[in-house]
C-alpha cells in the first residue's frame, strides 16, 4: 500500500485542516465546501417541482421493448436466416394486420413512457423530499430529511451508458426504498444528493443566495479493495468449503455404492455456487471506502455500480467476521444494520449494501471502526479491538461465560465475552467463525435475557439487544447470571443516557465544528503494507 497521509486509529479525532490551508474548513458549524455553481434541473429554486430525464422510463422499460420486437419478429429473423421467404402465402394476407397489431403495442408502449415520464415529478421542501408518480394511479412518496439514513446513487449498465443515475434515499422504518428517482443525469444525482445531504445535516443557508446550490462535499478516500483479494476471498468463502465437503461426499458415496448418479447431484450445486460467486464479485469489484462530511462513502460495482453514502451515526450495529480459511491471511469483512435496508426484498442487494468491506485486513478493519464510532469511548481502543478479535478469557477487558459452562461451549467459552466503553457495547463470539459486533450505546432499541433449561442448569443466560433488521444480530452467548442482569441493567441506563444526549437528527448539529473531516486517508495498493498500529502517528 501507499500511504498519502496517516489513517485515524479508533479513537482519534477526525479534525478538519487548520485555517489557511487548501483544505475545506468549518465554520460555525457547517462546512464551507469550495465548489462552482452548477446549473441544471437539479439546481432550480427551492419547492419547484422538477422531471426525471426523458429517456427514463426507456431505460427502466427496454424489457418490454425487447419483448415486443421479440414476439413480433422472431419469425420473420428466422426466415431470414434460412433463406426462405419473411412471409408464407397463407399468411401474406394477414401480414398487414400483424405488423399493424405490432405497431399498435409498440405505439401503447411508447405513450405509456411518455405519460409515465411527464407524471413522475420530484420535489425538496419545507424539510421534505416528494415524489409524485402514475397518471390513472396518482401516488405520492416523501421522506423527511433528518431522518435519511443513506442515500445511494446506482448506475445499471444501460444507463451507464447514457450517463444516468438512479437515487435511492433510505429512511427509519420504511420497509424498502421510500424515495427512488429514476433516471437522473450523473451530475444532477450527485448535486441533488449534496443537496439533500446538507439539509439533512442542517447546514446553514445564506439568507441572502437562497436559491443556492449546495456544493459537494469533498471526500478523502480511505481503503481500496485489490481485485485479487476480492477473487481469492470468495475461493475461500465458507460456500466453496461446503461445496467441496459435498464433491467428497458424492465421490466417496459412488464409490460405496457403484452408483454415479451422485455426481449429477453436483450440477446445480456447481451452477449456484458460479452465480453467487459472480453476483460477489460485480457487487464487491472496485471496492472502495471514503470519508467526507457527508458521512461514510462506498464505491463499488463491475457493471452496475452504486455509489452509497452513509450520513455519521446512521448505522445501529456493526460486525466483524473472520471465516477459519481467513485467518491464516489476516483478511476481515464487516457487515452493518442501517435502519431502511432491512426490508430489501433483493438478497444479493441487500447484502452489497449492508457491506462495510467485502475483505481487508487488520488496518482496515481499524480504519473503517474509526469512521463507524469515531469517538469509542476508552483511552486504549486499539488494544480492545484487538482484544475483542483475537483475544481470550479477559483480554482487554471482557468479561466470559463462566467455566462452570464448559459443557456448553467447550470451544467458545474463553471467547464468548463482553466489554462496555464510554459509547458503545462490544460482544465477541465464535472460536473457528470469530466476530465481534458493535452496538452504539444510542442504537439500543430494547434488550432480552433469554435462559433455557440446560442454561438454568449452568447458571448462564443470553443477552439480546435489539437493534434494525440486518445481518447483524447483537446475541451475548453464555454469560453468568449475575454479569447478564448487571449488563442488562448497565446497558439500559447506558442507552437512555445516550439517547438523551441526542437531541437533534441533524449530525452537523451533534458535533463540534472542528470535528468533521481530516485529510488523512490511505488509498492501497497490492504491493506495500500499511504501517503497523503502533507505527503510525496523528497530526
Amino acid at each position: 500500500m501507499t500511504a498519502e497521509g496517516p489513517r485515524p486509529e479508533p479513537g482519534t479525532p477526525i479534525t478538519a485542516p487548520a485555517a489557511g490551508t487548501d483544505s475545506p474548513s468549518t465554520a460555525s458549524g457547517s462546512p464551507a465546501f469550495e465548489s462552482s455553481p452548477r446549473t441544471g434541473p437539479g439546481t432550480k429554486a427551492d419547492g419547484e417541482w422538477l422531471r426525471v430525464h426523458p429517456a427514463s422510463p426507456f431505460v427502466r422499460g427496454w424489457v418490454a421493448l425487447a419483448a415486443i420486437g421479440f414476439f413480433f419478429g422472431r419469425d420473420v429473423f428466422e426466415r431470414a436466416l434460412q433463406g426462405r421467404p419473411l412471409v408464407e402465402d397463407g399468411l401474406a394476407g394477414r401480414a398487414p394486420w400483424l405488423i399493424a397489431a405490432g405497431g399498435i403495442m409498440l405505439l401503447i408502449a411508447v405513450l405509456g413512457f411518455i405519460l409515465t415520464w411527464y407524471f413522475t415529478k420530484y420535489q425538496v421542501a419545507g424539510g421534505y423530499v416528494r415524489v409524485n408518480t402514475g397518471f390513472i394511479f396518482r401516488q405520492q412518496r416523501q421522506a423527511r430529511l433528518d431522518r435519511v439514513q443513506a442515500i445511494d446513487i446506482v448506475q445499471p449498465l444501460l444507463a451507464r451508458i447514457f450517463g444516468l443515475a438512479e437515487l435511492k434515499f433510505e429512511v427509519a422504518d420504511a420497509g424498502e426504498s421510500a424515495v427512488r428517482l429514476a433516471y437522473l443525469k450523473m451530475d444532477e444525482a450527485r448535486q441533488l444528493r449534496a443537496t439533500i445531504l446538507a439539509r439533512a445535516a442542517g447546514v446553514a443557508v445564506d439568507p441572502s443566495r437562497p436559491d443556492e446550490p449546495a456544493p459537494e462535499a469533498p471526500e478523502y478516500p480511505v481503503l481500496a479493495v485489490p481485485p485479487s483479494r476480492l477473487f481469492g476471498s470468495l475461493l475461500l468463502s465458507e460456500q466453496s468449503v461446503f461445496v467441496m465437503l459435498g464433491g467428497v461426499a458424492s465421490v466417496v458415496l459412488s464409490a460405496v455404492t457403484e452408483n454415479r448418479s451422485f455426481f449429477f447431484y453436483l450440477i446445480p450445486a456447481a451452477l449456484g455456487l458460479a452465480a453467487n460467486y459472480w453476483n460477489l464479485f460485480n457487487k464487491g469489484y472496485n471496492f472502495t471506502a471514503a470519508i467526507s462530511p457527508d458521512g461514510i462513502r462506498l464505491r463499488y460495482g463491475l457493471l452496475d455500480t452504486q455509489a452509497q453514502t452513509l450520513p455519521p451515526g446512521r448505522i445501529q450495529a456493526l460486525k466483524v467476521s473472520q471465516p477459519p480459511l481467513w485467518r491464516a491471511l489476516g483478511w476481515y469483512r464487516i457487515h452493518v444494520n442501517v435502519a431502511g435496508y432491512g426490508g430489501i426484498e433483493n438478497a444479493a442487494e441487500g447484502s452489497a449494501r449492508t457491506t462495510l468491506l467485502p475483505v481487508g485486513k487488520l488496518e482496515d478493519v481499524m480504519a473503517i471502526l474509526a469512521l463507524v464510532l469515531p469517538d469509542p469511548g476508552t483511552p486504549r481502543p486499539a488494544a480492545i479491538f484487538d482484544a475483542g478479535l483475537h483475544g481470550l478469557d479477559s483480554d482487554g477487558g471482557f468479561v466470559t461465560t463462566p467455566r462452570r459452562a464448559l459443557l456448553l461451549a467447550p470451544l467458545g467459552w474463553r471467547r464468548n465475552g463482553f466489554t462496555a466503553t464510554d459509547t458503545a457495547l462490544l460482544i465477541r463470539s465464535g472460536c473457528w467463525w470469530r466476530e465481534l459486533v458493535l452496538v452504539p450505546h444510542q442504537r439500543t432499541q430494547s434488550l432480552a435475557l433469554h435462559q433455557g433449561p440446560l442454561a438454568r442448569r449452568f447458571k448462564v443466560a443470553d443477552l439480546v439487544l435489539h437493534t434494525t433488521v440486518g445481518p447483524v444480530a447483537p446475541r451475548l452467548r453464555q454469560a453468568g447470571v449475575e454479569q447478564a442482569i448487571a449488563l442488562f441493567d448497565a446497558q439500559s441506563a447506558r442507552a437512555r443516557l445516550a439517547r438523551s444526549r441526542q437531541t437533534t437528527e441533524q449530525w452537523l448539529a451533534q458535533v463540534a465544528p472542528n470535528a468533521l473531516v481530516e485529510p488523512a486517508p490511505v488509498v492501497e495498493s497490492a504491493e506495500t503494507p500499511v504501517p503497523t498500529q503502533e507505527g503510525r502517528q496523528h497530526g
